[in-house]
């Protein structure tokens, strides 16, 4: 919410007027009961205790000067107003939402609002689940990584694929500058091991880099195990068998 100076010195006077009019409503009230009461009733409440003025209830041998007239199945109904404990809790939460309107929506030195906060906080978990994304990654090596089958994992896997693979590969594994994907054949060996160790160390002498600085390991594992769900797939204009048939 973006206010101007002046739209915020209205609201500010506005809540200061509010709360000046609560006080004196407060005040005439209290007034005009003392005037309305019998004047023994009035001497009766001041000699009370602090205590029992705070409460505001009456004795159970004085309940009868505030029955009403209607009876109900001998029920008889007290002319009882809301104590004044519950009073003032209740003209505390108006004075309260005041102040609060004022300084977290209002003041040019409040804090940031609702939505910057949210956005602020998504920001700082996104940067912590990076973070440990990274840590995590670090965790996977050729020796520990298995074949997911998750489709989620599969399908980041497939876009991990799209982006970096498919210019050698074709975009259903069927081959091209590299070789068949889809088949049982392997020139480096198949498997998840295997084939992590391909994508992550490269084959230089075959135009393959080492993708170890581009793909973190578990994008490394997610895209072979992506490769290896290819297997099977015989798609149209697929490569000739290369490498050693792997069973």
């Amino acid at each position: 919410m973006n206010l101007s100076l002046t739209e915020i010195w209205l609201v500010s006077l506005l809540i200061i007027t509010s709360i000046i009019v609560l006080v004196v409503t407060l005040q005439l009230s209290t007034v005009l009961k003392k005037l309305t009461q019998d004047p023994n009733q009035v001497d009766e409440e001041e000699n009370l205790s602090w205590w029992d003025k705070f409460k505001g209830l009456k004795p159970i041998e004085k309940e009868g000067e505030i029955a009403m007239e209607h009876k109900y199945d001998g029920i008889v109904e007290l002319d009882n107003p809301t104590p004044p404990w519950f009073m003032y809790l209740f003209y505390i939460t108006i004075i309260f939402a005041g102040i609060y309107l004022f300084y977290y929506h209002l003041s040019p030195n409040s804090s940031l609002s609702q939505d910057e906060e949210y956005t602020t906080e998504v920001t700082i978990a996104e940067k912590a689940k990076e973070e440990y994304m990274k840590k995590f990654a670090n965790s996977v090596n050729e020796d520990n990584a298995k074949a997911l089958t998750g489709k989620a994992e599969l399908e980041e896997g497939a876009k991990v694929y799209a982006t970096n693979c498919v210019a050698c590969h074709g975009d259903k594994g069927q081959g091209g500058v590299g070789p068949n994907l889809t088949d049982n054949y392997w020139i480096h060996g198949g498997g998840i091991k295997n084939v992590f160790h391909t994508i992550t160390q490269g084959v230089p002498e075959k135009g393959m880099i080492a993708w170890n600085k581009t793909l973190n390991p578990i994008q490394v594992q997610k895209v072979a195990s992506y490769i290896l769900s290819l297997k099977g797939t015989n798609p149209p204009g697929a490569k000739e068998p290369q490498g050693e048939e792997v069973k």
